[in-house]
């Protein structure tokens, strides 16, 4: 295949200096796929149509949500490519099918060339004009920047581009002044598309590559992906257990990078102050490092801004899930997510019920985990998460608890093997879980033969942020009707994916789908509570059914199994007993307060760029939601704030991350108070069925789990 021509020719030189009216500074090079790719594009499009689990057949609908998703993916803020553009590509909507089959990327790679050239002709322009475009912008007109740019339509004309850029250059520059950053904005302008520019020209066409054929992939389903050799080395520090970094789980929301949870026991987690739904903006090094904006960049590309050596600083410009107003700054001291922080751990939770003080245990369960290379060597002190909280079992029945409370919540999963395990603790025999296959063979998992287990009161503490195998423990617990499920809806990932090897890189492919016993599957709608708390999380930002392409929930035939209770009779009266006492309850009232005033913020389309304005809504926001926060602290006797905005010196982080700032605990020390509710809970539960009923542990030293 010929090489492509790494400078531009004249006419290509002319077109564009007539669409930017600019001459380019930097030269550009054209990509295009090498021979061998033809054989793997084959190999990646047999392997989904027979062995995805869903498999939609290529053809020219395929062909057409193809292009969609692809000019999604490289000019997400609509902020390259104009009208004319799209209809020139529109050719390519019924044939990119037929391209695939056969082997060929090349409209992907032409699409993205034209994309290459106008990024790299707007930066240019960009850093040309950044002096006179700061010098100009009055902020005192009332001017709008939209929020929301996939409700955009494409601009018809270049110097509709240049509008929306003017736009977004005087929003950053706005931003800046509010954040009294106005030292040097313009030289620090520069930099950052300095920067941008350099990172663009570091593009090549393996990238291009990756690019199309992910977009591809992830028709299927958003957890079907393609990694290139290059991506697989990221892939696989994603999967250690040593992960350097600030610990949160990140993807792309069109033009954003948005927290999708955060690791529990990592440095963000603990840290606190970087909530799921949060999209970063901005990230710069060292605490008061200088931040670039990554507006617009690939998810990859802000992972490898972000991770970086243990006891380094990140700094992050973040959009808060909470207000639209305007963005805030967390410096995080990267660490390493070690798998000693993800262990199984125990508390006893003292409160009072009916006038008296009562013991409930309660396991926080991080992960599933299990170390396989000590199992297979035989060593009898392999850690595993059924073995841990085996154990612990042990312990709390010697401290005399009346009940345990699962903690569950941001679990995002692990090994199955463990989740059916644990399950088996807590039933003494039966099905744990379906697994259906893409040839429609049902294989079911569970605890087939009869051993000891806990029979005493449980119940299962569950949120947004519980997912994959999580969902197969809480759904278990509850089609048993072994103990009560209480929290908030979980995350609703109910598919299961298999690395598969390629001469370039590997394929990530779902190839099984998650079903409860009672048939219902795990996927996209999750696992509801039997007891609601508050909602912390918009469903539509958070959670499968946020994701593009989520594939659908459904049924298969139910497994046989037996169930220990029957709370029918005494659910609504435990509602009623819940939702009274959180009725009046200062922290219960701020969640409620805090969502509310979230939910309503999450509606805005637009944003000023009127100063004025701009600082008074902000300063709206933040009277609103320090109003919130001191009611909760007046109530509980804690001293008020006067600002939201007092920074945290990097001691004062470090003291935070030592309490757990982020694990829904005052700094005061005040205990967990979804903990406190879910033992009132189990304790109501126990008083309705039986007065005199108390946690039974017996057998549990014969165990061999």
């Amino acid at each position: 295949m010929t090489k492509p021509n790494t400078k531009l020719s004249f006419a290509a030189l002319l077109f564009f200096t007539m669409f930017t009216a600019t001459v380019y500074a930097t030269q550009i090079e054209y990509f295009s796929p090498s021979e061998d790719l033809q054989s793997v594009t084959k190999d990646i499009v047999n392997k989904l149509s027979t062995q995805h689990y869903a498999a939609p057949p290529l053809d020219d609908d395929l062909s057409a949500l193809l292009l969609e998703r692809y000019l999604k993916y490289v000019d997400p803020g609509k902020l390259y490519f104009i009208a004319s553009d799209i209809k020139e590509f529109e050719r390519y909507k019924a044939s990119l099918d037929d391209q695939l089959k056969a082997g060929s990327v090349e409209a992907g790679y032409t699409i993205y060339n034209k994309l290459h050239e106008r990024n790299i002709s707007r930066l240019d322009w960009i850093i040309e004009k950044l002096p006179s475009l700061i010098n100009n912008f009055d902020f005192t007109i009332n001017e709008y920047i939209s929020l929301e740019s996939k409700e955009l339509p494409w601009a018809g004309t270049a110097a509709e581009l240049d509008e929306r850029w003017r736009k977004r250059v005087k929003n950053d520059v706005l931003s800046m002044r509010l954040n009294d950053e106005e030292d040097d904005i313009q030289a620090a302008l520069l930099r950052r598309y300095e920067y941008q520019l350099k990172r663009t020209q570091q593009i090549n066409a393996d990238d291009v590559y990756a690019y199309y054929i992910d977009t591809y992939t992830k028709l299927y389903d958003p957890h079907t992906s393609y990694f290139s050799p290059q991506q697989m080395d990221n892939f696989r520090i994603n999967m250690s257990r040593s992960l350097e970094g600030i610990g949160a789980v990140l993807s792309q929301d069109y033009e954003y990078t948005k927290i999708v949870n955060l690791v529990s026991e990592g440095p963000a987690f603990k840290q606190g102050g970087l909530k799921a739904s949060d999209r970063i903006v901005g990230v710069g090094q060292g605490i008061e490092g200088d931040v670039i904006n990554v507006v617009g960049w690939r998810l990859d590309e802000v992972v490898e801004l972000i991770r970086g050596d243990k006891d380094t600083w990140v700094r992050l410009e973040v959009l808060p899930a909470k207000t639209s107003t305007g963005s805030k700054y967390i410096s995080i001291k990267r660490g390493k997510v070690e798998l000693e922080d993800m262990l199984v751990k125990k508390k006893i939770q003292e409160v009072y019920f009916d006038g008296e003080a009562h013991k409930v245990g309660v396991i926080e369960v991080p992960d599933f985990y299990i170390d396989f290379e000590a199992m297979s060597r035989r060593d009898p002190n392999y850690r595993s998460t059924t073995r841990d909280v085996t154990k612990i079992l042990k312990e709390l029945q010697a401290e005399n608890v009346e009940g345990i409370v699962l903690d569950l919540r941001n679990n995002g999963g692990g090994s199955l093997q463990e989740a059916n395990s644990l399950i088996g603790l807590f039933i003494e025999a039966g099905p744990t879980v379906q697994i259906r296959h893409a040839n429609n063979r049902v294989q079911r998992q569970g605890k087939f033969r009869r051993t000891a287990y806990y029979d005493g009161p449980l119940v299962v503490l569950i949120n947004r942020l519980s997912a994959s195998a999580s969902e197969i423990v809480a759904g278990a617990i509850q089609d048993y009707q072994r103990g009560l499920i209480v929290g908030t809806t979980s995350f609703g990932k109910g598919t299961v994916q298999t690395l598969i090897g390629l001469d370039a890189g590997q394929l990530k492919l779902t190839e099984s789908k998650f079903y409860r016993i009672s048939g219902m599957s795990t996927q996209n709608r999750g696992v509801e509570a039997d007891i609601l708390y508050p909602a912390q999380y918009d469903p539509e930002e958070v959670g499968e059914g946020s994701l593009t392409g989520a594939l659908p929930w459904d049924l298969i035939d139910a497994a046989g199994y037996p169930t220990y209770h029957d709370f029918s009779p005494i659910k609504a009266k435990l509602i009623k007993l819940h939702e009274k006492r959180i009725s009046d309850d200062p922290d219960f009232v701020f969640i409620k307060e805090e969502y509310a005033f979230i939910s309503k913020n999450r509606d805005k389309k637009k944003l000023t760029l009127n100063e004025v304005q701009r600082k008074i809504e902000r300063e709206q926001a933040k009277a609103t939601l320090l109003g919130i926060e001191n009611k909760r602290r007046e109530v509980k006797g804690l001293e008020l704030l006067t600002s939201l905005d007092e920074p945290e010196t990097p001691d004062e982080q470090e003291a935070s991350a030592d309490i757990g700032a982020n694990k829904d605990e005052d700094e005061e020390g005040d205990d967990d108070v979804f903990v406190v509710e879910a033992a009132q809970i189990l304790l109501d539960s126990v008083k309705l069925q039986n007065p005199t009923s108390v946690a039974t542990f017996e057998g549990l030293e014969k165990t061999g789990s």
